[in-house]
C-alpha cells in the first residue's frame, strides 16, 4: 500500500463520511486517491441526528421521519404549529454509516485504516498522519478528530449532554405527525433543561433529556428524569425501551480553527472546524453546508479553505451573543426561548437559528428578547470578534 495520497480523511464519524460520500459523488473528483484513518469501526447505531431544512438533503433517502408539525411548551407558552417551508428531520447513524460505507466499496481508489492517529502535521507542500503504524502523507488532510481541539474550560463552554430513550408502547398513544421540538416544563435547577418527544409511529419515539451545563450528570439523574417525564407527562406506565443513546457536544467561545499550518494543508471539518453551533449545538445540517462549499472549491481547483461571508460572521456574532448570554447566567435558557416562541413566529426561528433569516426577521427576533443582557453580551463578543 503506498503512503501517499491526493487527500486523507481523519475520523470516519459524520463529518468524515459525509465528506468522503460527497467527494465521491463529484464526477471531476471521485477519481481521487483517498485514505481514511480511524481507530473505531463505525457500524453502531450511536446517534440520532435531527435537523430542519427545506428542500431535499444529500441524505434525503436516509430520513427514517419527518415532522410537518411542532410543539413548544414552557410555563408561559404552549404552542403547535404547522410549518410552511420546513420539516423536521431524522437520521439514525446507523443507516448513514452502513449506507456510505455500502457506497464506497465500489471505488478501489479509497482505502480505510483502523488505526490510532498521533499527529497531523504540515510537511513541505504535503500534509502527514502519523499513526501507531505508520505515517501517511497527502496533498490535503480533512481532520474531524479533536486533535486541534482549542482549550475549553466553564468560563467559555456550555455543554450541550443528552440522554434519548427509544420506547414503545403496547397501546397507541402517539400522534407520528406531532413533535415536541422542546419542552421546559421540567425543574431548571441544573441550567437550560428540556425534553425533545419524537414520535415515529403510534407506538414508537424518541424521548431525550437533554440540557445546556457545564458539567454532565450522573446516569442516575438523566434514567430518573426521563422515568419521571414518561410517566408524569406523557401519562405512560408501561413501554419498553427498545434503544438509549447517550451524547455531548461543545458550545464554546473558543475559536476552532478552519485549518492549520501556513500552507493550509490541514482542514478542520465538522465540530473540529467549528460547525457546531454555537448556540444550540446543532451539527449536521452545518456540517452538510460547510461540506458542499469545500467540494465547490476542490471542484474548481482552488484550497479548500473557505473565507467566512460578512453574513456568517453576523451569525457567528449572534451565536456568540446568545452563549455568552448563557454561560454568564444573565438569562436562562428557558427564559430566551420562551421570550421568542410567544413573541416571533415559529418558522421563522427557525430560519434565524438555520442562519438563514433575514435582516428584517432578524431585527424582529432581537426585539423580542430582554435587551439588556443581549445588548451587554453583543458588545462584549463584537468588541472582542475577531480575537482567538
Amino acid at each position: 500500500m503506498s503512503n501517499t495520497y491526493d487527500y486523507i480523511v481523519a475520523g470516519s464519524g459524520m463529518a468524515g463520511l459525509s465528506f468522503l460520500y460527497r467527494l465521491l459523488k463529484e464526477e471531476s473528483l471521485k477519481h481521487k486517491n483517498i485514505l481514511i484513518i480511524d481507530i473505531a469501526n463505525k457500524s453502531q447505531n450511536d446517534r440520532t441526528w435531527c435537523f430542519w431544512e427545506k428542500e431535499e438533503g444529500p441524505f434525503e433517502s436516509l430520513v427514517c421521519h419527518q415532522w410537518g408539525t411542532l410543539q413548544f411548551f414552557s410555563p408561559q407558552v404552549s404552542k403547535e404549529f404547522k410549518m410552511k417551508d420546513y420539516r423536521y428531520k431524522m437520521i439514525q447513524s446507523g443507516d448513514f454509516y452502513a449506507h456510505i460505507l455500502e457506497f464506497v466499496k465500489g471505488f478501489a481508489n479509497v482505502s480505510f485504516l483502523q488505526e490510532q492517529i498521533l499527529e497531523i502535521t504540515e510537511r513541505e507542500e504535503r500534509a502527514q498522519v502519523k499513526t501507531d503504524k505508520g505515517n501517511y502523507l497527502a496533498d490535503y488532510v480533512f481532520n474531524s478528530t479533536s486533535l486541534f481541539y482549542p482549550r475549553m474550560t466553564e468560563e467559555n463552554t456550555l455543554l450541550q449532554h443528552f440522554m434519548g430513550w427509544y420506547i414503545k408502547t403496547k397501546e397507541p398513544v402517539f400522534i407520528p405527525q406531532v413533535g415536541t421540538l422542546m419542552d421546559f416544563t421540567l425543574p431548571q435547577t441544573h441550567g437550560t433543561t428540556f425534553m425533545y418527544v419524537l414520535p415515529t409511529s403510534e407506538n414508537l419515539a424518541l424521548v431525550e433529556y437533554t440540557l445546556f451545563t457545564e458539567r454532565v450528570l450522573q446516569e442516575e439523574a438523566y434514567e430518573s428524569a426521563l422515568k419521571s417525564y414518561i410517566q408524569e407527562k406523557l401519562g405512560i406506565n408501561e413501554y419498553e425501551i427498545t434503544h438509549s443513546e447517550f451524547g455531548v457536544i461543545p458550545m464554546s467561545l473558543a475559536r476552532f480553527p478552519a485549518h492549520v499550518g501556513k500552507n493550509k494543508r490541514i482542514v478542520n471539518i465538522g465540530t473540529a472546524g467549528g460547525y457546531t453551533k454555537p448556540s444550540t449545538g446543532y451539527t449536521f445540517q452545518f456540517v452538510q453546508k460547510h461540506i458542499g462549499l469545500i467540494i465547490e472549491r476542490l471542484k474548481q481547483n482552488h484550497p479548500p479553505v473557505c473565507i467566512p461571508s460578512f453574513r456568517e460572521r453576523m451569525f457567528e456574532w449572534y451565536d456568540r451573543t446568545l452563549l455568552d448570554v448563557l454561560l454568564t447566567k444573565s438569562l436562562g435558557g428557558e427564559q430566551i426561548f420562551s421570550s421568542l416562541f410567544k413573541q416571533v413566529e415559529p418558522e421563522r426561528i427557525l430560519a434565524f437559528l438555520a442562519n438563514e433569516s433575514g435582516f428584517w426577521e432578524e431585527f424582529k427576533i432581537r426585539n423580542s428578547v430582554p435587551q439588556f443582557p443581549f445588548v451587554f453580551s453583543g458588545m462584549k463578543q463584537l468588541l472582542g470578534f475577531g480575537k482567538k
